[in-house]
């Protein structure tokens, strides 16, 4: 018998995941869009950091938003007392010809994180199983888990990559989805197109393919291989892409999702009709093309990304092979001491627990940033 499971029932369900949660640690899991590890629970909850600290736990782009994108916010402000109903297609036009699709191959949301909710909550409500590489971004995952699926998690390789082949074998019958990240958050590593291509065309005859490319423009133009091209003709792959990240737009929240009419619809019945403000969408669209902007915040993130590593590579710390503006490595020592003494020494990051060890999670700031950072984290570690 099928159930029906409505948008009121999505919605009591979503009161009782946040509202009975409040200062829960895992509300705080939603907040911060990953896992929180032990050492996180035993300090973050306990303490709120301020503002002034060196943000390097939130992967977000130091460089941004670009001159181009300011003066578009600003601009738009005059619109702020108006929905944006028609800059909202407008912007959806210009995207689809960019992705080379039509227009309702879109579905926009306020970030990428949105769209990622709305596709955890539609798969999570068939029940059955999500699957992912682990570590990978959970955000889609937790909400599956919080209406009724199972996740499934498959470690990533010796490299911290996505093992695609792994993933193929663990997928079950009542699989509903299977999530891929490339390049990874939270290892920055990157998996070649062709397996994650070849990945995708056979695993969406058997169940939906979700390909989050949030950090796909951090590669070099001739390396961003994207799998938009397989949407056209196959409803079960959808690709995300957020302006959260190579764009600068984090706090404005705009991201999108590419796949069949379909398979929107049934993603976008749990969102709002137009999440996107007046300001995100010209942000959005004065950023989109502005070849110059991303060209400097790659380079300008390989050279301080390179001072980390340098740094790992002195003290032989084993760390996947970023290619984006994250590194994930073990941790030297307890990590609820390193988040305390970075915290005191003004400089934030992630920990994570990954085949029972902490991991720290960096994010890539300016040059200077991570020229502090690794002289701050060599006290800290000693």
């Amino acid at each position: 018998m099928k159930t029906n499971f409505s948008r009121r029932d999505w919605f009591k369900s979503a009161l009782t995941l946040t509202g009975g949660m409040a200062f829960s640690s895992s509300l705080t899991n939603q907040l911060m869009a990953a896992p929180m590890s032990e050492a996180e629970e035993a300090f973050f909850l306990s303490k709120i950091s301020a503002n002034q600290k060196v943000r390097l736990n939130s992967n977000e782009n130091p460089y941004g938003p670009s001159e181009k994108a300011k003066k578009a916010v600003m601009e738009s402000l005059t619109q702020g007392n108006r929905y944006a109903f028609n800059e909202l297609e407008e912007l959806k036009k210009i995207i689809a010809a960019k992705e080379g699709v039509d227009a309702n191959y879109i579905l926009m949301g306020a970030g990428s994180g949105e769209l990622l909710c709305q596709t955890g909550i539609a798969y999570g409500l068939q029940g059955g199983r999500v699957l992912s590489a682990y570590p990978t971004f959970p955000l889609l995952m937790n909400y599956a888990q919080s209406m009724k699926a199972a996740w499934d998690k498959v470690d990533l390789n010796d490299k911290l990559e996505h093992n695609y082949d792994a993933l193929t074998s663990a997928i079950k019958s009542d699989t509903k989805l299977v999530f891929s990240c490339n390049p990874n958050n939270p290892t920055g590593t990157v998996v070649n197109d062709s397996v994650v291509k070849s990945f995708c065309e056979e695993v969406s005859k058997r169940t939906l393919v979700y390909a989050d490319e949030a950090y796909l423009e951090f590669l070099e133009p001739g390396q961003q291989k994207s799998m938009v091209g397989l949407v056209q003709n196959n409803p079960n792959i959808v690709v995300s892409k957020t302006f959260s990240k190579i764009y600068g737009l984090a706090g404005l929240r705009i991201g999108y999702v590419v796949g069949h009419p379909d398979t929107l619809k049934k993603i976008g019945q749990y969102g709002d009709t137009i999440s996107p403000s007046q300001t995100a969408i010209a942000a959005a669209k004065a950023s989109l093309g502005d070849e110059d902007f991303m060209k400097l915040t790659r380079e300008k993130n390989a050279i301080a990304r390179k001072v980390l590593t340098d740094y790992l590579d002195q003290k032989k710390i084993f760390y996947g092979n970023s290619k984006t503006n994250v590194v994930l490595f073990p941790a030297p020592k307890d990590g609820k001491k390193i988040l305390s003494q970075l915290d005191e020494k003004g400089f934030l990051i992630r920990v994570w627990d990954y085949q029972q060890k902490e991991w720290c999670r960096v994010s890539i700031g300016t040059q200077d940033e991570m020229k502090a950072f690794v002289k701050v984290f060599d006290e800290v570690v000693a």
